[in-house]
């Protein structure tokens, strides 16, 4: 069983002085072409899918992702009015946007600062989803192969799962992270935005109450 603690990730500030972003995890397929960006820029090659969190405290243009699908959901603040190719779109706490990566975006911040959930896929490779759900005491969440639990609000602990689930209900994704997560073996409480790695071997199981995103990141394999 893996966590990612929130409080481990490095914080990469924006170019433009906009705010800051944490990398959770990111992968790749080994098998996908090679992209022509050159390396470094904020379309880096060397990532197919990328999840990230990012404090948002100054108005202005996001970076563009060529290539690339994206789903951006506001954990903190009120509101992001977020313009995609000239058509304004109001984003609300713990709802899931999804748009192009090539599109023309910005951001303004009319209520304030902001933190959101980044999930980023390469077009054609995977396909990455955010569910918002709550969290129970009584029923615990499982977190499948493909997936990352992340807890956003309350308390919650986790475990192993006394068994695995369902052959081929989900994909393993890429590669490991390039941040590398604590394995653990016992149930332990989670920080407010640490990531719960899944598996479909004993798949860890979440408890408490709260609010947790989990992402999927789907291959899109025989797609084209």
């Amino acid at each position: 069983m893996d966590i990612i603690r929130y409080a481990t990730l490095k914080a990469h500030p924006w170019r433009n002085g906009g705010g800051v972003t944490r990398e959770v995890a990111s992968g790749y397929s080994p098998g996908a072409e090679a992209s022509t960006t050159p390396a470094g820029t904020a379309q880096d090659p060397d990532w197919d899918w990328r999840v990230s969190i990012a404090e948002v405290s100054k108005a202005g243009a996001f970076s563009a992702f060529p290539g690339m699908d994206r789903v951006l959901t506001v954990l903190e603040g009120e509101l992001l009015l977020l313009s995609v190719d000239g058509v304004e779109h109001p984003l609300e706490k713990y709802r899931p946007f999804r748009f192009s990566g090539d599109a023309d975006s910005a951001g303004a911040l009319p209520t304030g600062d902001i933190r959101d959930l980044n999930v980023i896929t390469r077009r054609g490779v995977f396909k990455g989803y955010t569910s918002i759900i709550e969290l129970s005491k009584k029923r615990a969440h499982p977190v499948f192969a493909g997936q990352l639990g992340i807890l956003l609000q309350g308390q919650a602990t986790v475990g192993a799962g006394t068994a695995g689930s369902e052959p081929g209900t989900a994909p393993a994704v890429g590669t490991a992270a390039a941040t590398a997560p604590a394995a653990v073996a016992e149930p332990v409480t989670l920080d407010r935005y640490d990531a719960v790695v899944g598996s479909d071997t004993a798949s860890p199981e979440i408890l408490g109450r709260g609010f947790l995103a989990v992402v999927s990141i789907d291959r899109m394999d025989g797609e084209p």
